[in-house]
Parts: structure tokens; C-alpha cells; sequence
């Protein structure tokens, strides 16, 4: 009863109230006909908390996704199912499902009514605009009696998950340069002199299988030793994501960073269904291999998480890129980089990578007056030519680029001289 009177609505309290001042107004006037209507004034709150109240239904929820990972502006669709698992039939049920404000307005339902051992779906569709991973739920159902004098809250603990992935690009097929230059683990140069043994080992590294470990090998030298690959040569390709907060300019889902994030998210995918073995690593610590079957999902899981990170530098970026290179590709998305931080890009050429940078000019996401605008152009371009000097392949990118357009000069081959020849006049003539 308690609860059902603290469940009381405006309403409900209205009624009360009423109750109350009709009762003084008879008392005072003498009149029992008043004093009938407030007992029927009290009366009708009192009873309808004492119905709210007293229901001690059995209530079990589901709720499913389809799909839980959705690219940026498209929809998914939520199917909540209610059952009641009493005996006795619920009165008005009001579900309401609590979202983040990201995914638009709570979705509100009526079920006027659920017989008992009865169950009843209802569905809605949410839409997202800006990538993350959202939290939908937990259900709220409010309880109340025929005339919306009572009525009580209960909610569902449990909540569904549901991933808004950067957009995805097709990119047409271009033959990349140094495509086979990884670092196969059967391959000839790393046969070593110890025997026929010793040729099909290598030291372990993290993520192998414990069932590849070669444990005669490993006693002889002291060291975890494990089988090489069947495969003599394989594709390795590095995504890198710049995620400077400064490097970087722009609002929401415009913003040029977005643009770097959706770009990676569509090369990254390009690259592993062209049979690339493809390792993702970001300026906020993500460092992930997706060689698996499953590698897509988790590429994109954390490319949807992915953020801008004030403390990110260019020294910490190439420094995490080395720590398991083993040559191959590397593609980079930069945003604006001085000549100083393009000139440490260098140290990711090391083991014969062959580096392919796409280098945002973050000022033409912004309106800047024309002489703050030549000075961004010619800052974009000194750095591009100090890439180009220390062995990068420079792709620039515009506000407005269109990714697919831009990726068959990540393949260009004797057209990188122009473009070292074009900034180098570029440079020039910003120096007269």
C-alpha cells in the first residue's frame, strides 16, 4: 500500500486534495452531500493505489538487434518481447526503452493489456549519426490502474549493446606498391644455418598458437620457438590513424578527423578482402592484428571508438608502429603534420616498408581568411614534400575529397616524381 500511494500521479494527488477541501467545506457549511463527494474523492486514489500497489506481476523481457552493428546512418531495428509469467492478467503497462540522446527520442508503447502466461512483441528502429558504441536499455515499464490515478515504475536490469561503425567505401582495385613485401614466415632469406630443423622455425610472438611451438628447437636454443607458416609469402599491410587532437579540424560528423577514421575503416577492409594480413594501429594506443575470419568486426569495433586524444604526438605514434614492424605496406592518415613531425614519419621506412601517406590539410575544413589560408597551403606543402624526400608516397587531401577517387594514386608510380617536382615549386615559390 505504501508503495502504491507514493505511486500516486498529479492526478491521483489532485483527487486527494480535492477530497480534503470538500471535506472542510462541509464541515463548515453543514452540508452532507459535500461530504459524500470527498469520501468518494478520497476513496477512488486510495483504491486505485491499493490495486498498483498489491500487483506482484511476473514480468520477463527480450530484446534483440538487427542488426547490432550498423554503419553510420543506417538503421536498426529493436524488437522488445514482454511476457507475463503470473497467473493473474497486468492492467496498462507503459514500456519505455532508454536510449542515449544519440540515437533519438525514447520510444514509448502502450499493451493495454497482457493475459496471464501471454507475451507481446513491439518493435521500434533507432538511427545514428555519429559513430560509438551505445547502450539500449534497460526497459522502464510503468504500471497503472484504468484511470491514471497510480502508478509505479519498474525496470529491467539488463541492456543490449549496439555498435555504429564508420562508414564504409568501396575502393577500386589498384596493384600496390611493395603488395609483397611482407614478411612471410617461410620465406628464403630467413632460413637459418643450424639445419633443416631451424628452417621451419621461428621465435614465437604473441597471439601464436601454443600447438605450433617446435619444443626441440626450443631446448636447444632457450628460447620459445615455433613453426613457420606453410605459406612462403603473404601481404602485410599497417593502417596508421593519426589522432592528434591538433592535428585535426572541424565538428561532428563532418569534421576532417571523421573523414580519416571512415577512410581507414574502408582501407582497412579493401586490404583484407584482397588477402592482406592487416594490423591497425592509432596515436590512442589501439595496436590490433585482424588476420582472422572475424578481423573485419574487430577493425571496425575500434575504429568505432576510436577518439581524438590531446596527449597524442607523432614521436609516440611511430614509436608504437615499430615496435612489431616487419616490413610490407604501411598506409598512414595524417592530419596536418609541421615539417619537423614529417621528417620523424621517416623512421617508419625502416625494414624495407614501402609507405603510402595520406595527408589531410585539416585548414580547408575551415572558413579562414585568404591570407591564413596561403599560409596553411604552404605549411601543407613543405610537409609533403618533406614525406616525399624521405621515401613516402603523398597522397593530399582536400575537404570535399572523395576517398575512392584518391586511392589509385596510392598505386602511382612515376607520377610521385611530378608531385615531388610540383610541391618542390610549390615550396619554392612560397620561400620568394
Amino acid at each position: 500500500m505504501r508503495a502504491g500511494l507514493r505511486g500516486l500521479t498529479t492526478r491521483g494527488r489532485s483527487f486527494l486534495a480535492a477530497a480534503v477541501a470538500a471535506a472542510v467545506s462541509a464541515g463548515i457549511l453543514g452540508e452532507k452531500d459535500l461530504l459524500r463527494v470527498a469520501v468518494l474523492l478520497a476513496i477512488l486514489p486510495l483504491l486505485a493505489a491499493a490495486y498498483v500497489g498489491r500487483s506482484r506481476y511476473k514480468l520477463a523481457c527480450n530484446r534483440s538487434l538487427d542488426p547490432h552493428r550498423v554503419p553510420v546512418g543506417a538503421n536498426s531495428r529493436v524488437v522488445l518481447r514482454l511476457q507475463n509469467l503470473s497467473r493473474l492478467p497486468t492492467g496498462t503497462l507503459l514500456l519505455e526503452d532508454r536510449l542515449p540522446y544519440a540515437l533519438g527520442s525514447r520510444p514509448r508503447v502502450v499493451l493495454e493489456r497482457l493475459g496471464a502466461q501471454q507475451a507481446s512483441s513491439v518493435a521500434y528502429t533507432v538511427r545514428a549519426d555519429v559513430r560509438g558504441r551505445y547502450d539500449v536499455g534497460p526497459l522502464v515499464v510503468r504500471m497503472t490502474d484504468p484511470f491514471g490515478l497510480c502508478e509505479l515504475t519498474r525496470s529491467f536490469p539488463s541492456t543490449d549493446h549496439l555498435t555504429v561503425i564508420p562508414q564504409v567505401t568501396p575502393l577500386p582495385s589498384v596493384r600496390l606498391p611493395g603488395e609483397y613485401a611482407g614478411s612471410g614466415d617461410s620465406r628464403a632469406r630467413s632460413v637459418a644455418v643450424h639445419g633443416e630443423d631451424d628452417a621451419a622455425t621461428r621465435e614465437y610472438r604473441r597471439g601464436d598458437d601454443l600447438r605450433r611451438v617446435h619444443w626441440k628447437s626450443t631446448a636447444r636454443t632457450g628460447e620459445l620457438m615455433v613453426r613457420r607458416e606453410e605459406q612462403p609469402w603473404e601481404s602485410r599491410a599497417t593502417v596508421v590513424l593519426d589522432t592528434r587532437a591538433y592535428g585535426h579540424r572541424g565538428e561532428g560528423p563532418t569534421a576532417s578527423f571523421e573523414w580519416a577514421v571512415s577512410a581507414a575503416a574502408s582501407i582497412a577492409v579493401h586490404l583484407r578482402q584482397a588477402g592482406y594480413k592487416l594490423r591497425l594501429v592509432t596515436g590512442s594506443g589501439v595496436d590490433v592484428d585482424a588476420s582472422e575470419a572475424g578481423g573485419d568486426g574487430v577493425l571496425l569495433d575500434h575504429l568505432a571508438e576510436v577518439r581524438l586524444d590531446q596527449r597524442a604526438e607523432v614521436t609516440s605514434l611511430v614509436q608504437r608502429v615499430r615496435e612489431r614492424a616487419d616490413g610490407g605496406l604501411i598506409i598512414g592518415l595524417f592530419g596536418t603534420v609541421s615539417v619537423a613531425e614529417a621528417e620523424l614519419l621517416a623512421g617508419l621506412r625502416g625494414n624495407g616498408a614501402t609507405c603510402v601517406g595520406f595527408l589531410l590539410n585539416s585548414s580547408t575544413w575551415l572558413s579562414l581568411p585568404e591570407k591564413a589560408r596561403a599560409e596553411a597551403e604552404h605549411a601543407h606543402g613543405a610537409a609533403a614534400l618533406a614525406m616525399l624526400q624521405s621515401g613516402w608516397r603523398v597522397v593530399g587531401v582536400d575537404h570535399g575529397a572523395r576517398l575512392p577517387a584518391l586511392w589509385p594514386q596510392a598505386g602511382r608510380g612515376s607520377q610521385g616524381f611530378a608531385l615531388r617536382a610540383a610541391l618542390a615549386e610549390t615550396v619554392a615559390g612560397g620561400v620568394r
